[in-house]
């Protein structure tokens, strides 16, 4: 094979799109063989991107939490399918009325326990942080609603970073470890992830090390970054040659290599499919849940995950049977683009096979567009809201409420765009110079004031 050319398409991805830095490793065969970088840590400064500097790992923070939570389940500290309120004692899975409802971790890693809460927005950097059991509860100053049952559990997939959060705290409370040590101990350092850290908010002698995080205006998010004290959901800082380590750790436990992190047996139980998702990642196909990684059903073996906290995009990928897998990291929220891209650089230059790659072109409302939403509406009778623009976001401000962040999350099938509370289960769009409010499966069509 002659030597990979990806590295050009990856840097071609990054200037066309505005994101400030990129970081990339490819495994082939049982070891990391490529480990490539491209831009600045942050717009407008000096400090290139190198191979040890650390991006915010996001949603891949949760598989690697829970493989630690797999190796207490080996030494028989924990059990699968054990109710977790049984080890629980900080904080107990609350009832619902007159029914208790029974979670179990194999429910928690396969995203199927029933769980609220989805994603965690994060802090600023002078935010008073609330602890595991005040985010749990939604306590002040918990920016997020408590997180509790609100589907029979184990009846269907529902992505839930509040499940992982129950796994953070089960894991400090089994073993009486603050998480960030417990990691490295069972995790972090058997692997070799020697520039990876769950501590939040991160050391002050490690911030030289730290990209910051961008948003689609290519402005530095403020503070840099978000703090993220929902550690095993979001908050692991790593590179993307630890990311591979991980990968290869788990590869080994699979083909029961002597010295594997965690049994065959439950290895093989953690890449099998628990739970079938909804949606399909468009980078590797993937469209089931095992116990922590994502997998796919269709062609070989797959597993990974993909990770968006403000400012940061990334995706794992690796193959179950074959030496053959890659991760990629950027400091931008349109990073996505460069992703995918590089993704399908890679998949093309080492041959991976039947490996489905999607690739999407940029998609941001016209400030015409935005233009549209800005002014003041009546949702009903005696209650108005006020929406002003922010970059490519919106701040709305309804009846006697502070204002609201919703995010630009695309178009629908119309080319309508569409836009999502950071905080609510709360949408809205403009279609035909209609704005519509959509909240707990109801539409409701605002008059223009």
């Amino acid at each position: 094979m002659s030597e990979p050319t990806y590295g050009a398409a990856v840097e071609e991805a990054r200037e066309q799109f505005g994101v400030p830095g990129a970081s990339w490793a490819v495994i082939v065969g049982d070891h990391i063989a490529h480990v490539e970088v491209s831009g600045v840590q942050t717009a407008g400064e000096a400090a290139l991107v190198t191979s040890t500097t650390r991006f915010q790992a996001c949603s891949i923070s949760k598989p690697v939490a829970t493989l630690a939570m797999l190796r207490l389940v080996d030494r028989g500290m924990l059990d699968l399918d054990a109710d977790i309120n049984d080890k629980l004692r900080s904080w107990r899975l609350p009832r619902n009325n007159d029914w208790q409802p029974v979670v179990t971790l194999r429910q928690l890693a396969s995203h199927s326990a029933g769980l609220t809460t989805s994603g965690f927005p994060g802090y600023l950097r002078t935010d008073d942080l609330p602890t595991t059991v005040q985010i749990l509860r939604g306590m002040h100053p918990a920016n997020t609603v408590g997180v509790r049952v609100d589907t029979v559990p184990g009846t269907q997939f529902r992505y839930s970073g509040g499940g992982t959060l129950a796994i953070q705290l089960l894991l400090e409370d089994v073993t009486g470890t603050p998480f960030p040590a417990l990691m490295r101990e069972l995790v972090l350092d058997p692997i070799g992830m020697a520039d990876s850290d769950y501590t939040q908010p991160p050391r002050s002698d490690l911030h030289g090390a730290l990209a910051s995080g961008h948003g689609v205006t290519g402005d530095v998010v403020t503070g840099g970054w978000r703090v993220h004290p929902e550690m095993a959901t979001a908050g692991l800082w790593t590179t993307p040659s630890d990311l591979c380590r991980y990968v290869l750790a788990v590869r080994a436990a699979y083909a029961g290599v002597p010295g594997g992190l965690i049994s065959r047996r439950l290895a093989r139980e953690m890449l099998t499919p628990q739970m079938l998702s909804p949606e399909t990642d468009p980078i590797g196909g993937l469209d089931a849940m095992g116990l922590g990684p994502c997998l796919s059903t269709s062609g070989p073996a797959r597993f990974g995950h993909s990770g968006a906290n403000e400012g940061f995009r990334c995706h794992l990928l690796a193959y179950r049977d074959i030496g053959a897998g890659a991760v990629v990291m950027t400091n931008s929220d349109l990073g996505t683009y460069v992703v995918q891209r590089a993704f399908a650089a890679i998949a093309q230059a080492h041959e991976w096979p039947d490996c489905p790659i999607g690739v999407d072109d940029r998609e941001l409302p016209a400030e015409s567009t935005l233009a549209e939403f800005a002014g003041r509406y009546r949702l009903r009778a005696g209650f108005e809201l006020a929406i002003a623009t922010a970059g490519y976001d919106l701040q709305v401000t309804f009846a006697g409420q502070p204002p609201i962040a919703f995010a630009f999350t695309g178009t629908n099938g119309d080319r309508a765009p569409m836009f999502a509370s950071v905080t609510t289960n709360t949408t809205l769009r403009v279609e035909g110079g209609t704005l519509t409010f959509t909240q707990n499966g109801r539409n409701v069509a605002c008059e223009r004031l």
